[in-house]
């Protein structure tokens, strides 16, 4: 995707969220998910809700793509910037054998943009 016309402290979190999926920084972790933040995905045809709290405990506690010797493959699909603190991005990325996509909320509050909610979906293997 062209990124020129997207607000560069998007494009530096979407980065810096890549670069956490795949390494697990979670001191970098902690600069991208809002506290608040809370993650949504369906299983059985029934939804599936982590809090900010418990997604990072998993993240801490697994091994990283990176230490698995995964290539980090990741990429911008889509933003739509609502307004100068509100955007949607939709990202695609690999890890553990999978393809994910995710719709990512963004808000920025006090000049920092944040992931404040992620809808997640495998969409493929690799």
């Amino acid at each position: 995707m062209e990124t020129s016309s997207i607000d560069i402290g998007i494009i530096k979190l979407l980065d810096d969220y890549f670069e956490v999926i795949h390494a697990q920084n979670m001191e970098l972790f902690d600069q991208v998910f809002h506290p608040q933040c809370c993650l949504y995905s369906s299983k059985d045809s029934e939804p599936v809700l982590r809090p900010y709290e418990l997604y990072r405990s998993q993240v801490a506690g697994r091994q990283s793509p990176a230490e698995l010797g995964n290539p980090r493959k990741d990429e911008i699909l889509m933003v739509d910037q609502l307004s100068d603190t509100m955007a949607l991005a939709k990202v695609q990325l690999q890890m553990f054998g999978g393809v994910m996509q995710d719709y990512l909320n963004l808000i920025k509050l006090d000049g920092k943009w944040w992931v404040i909610a992620k809808l997640y979906e495998q969409v493929g293997t690799y």
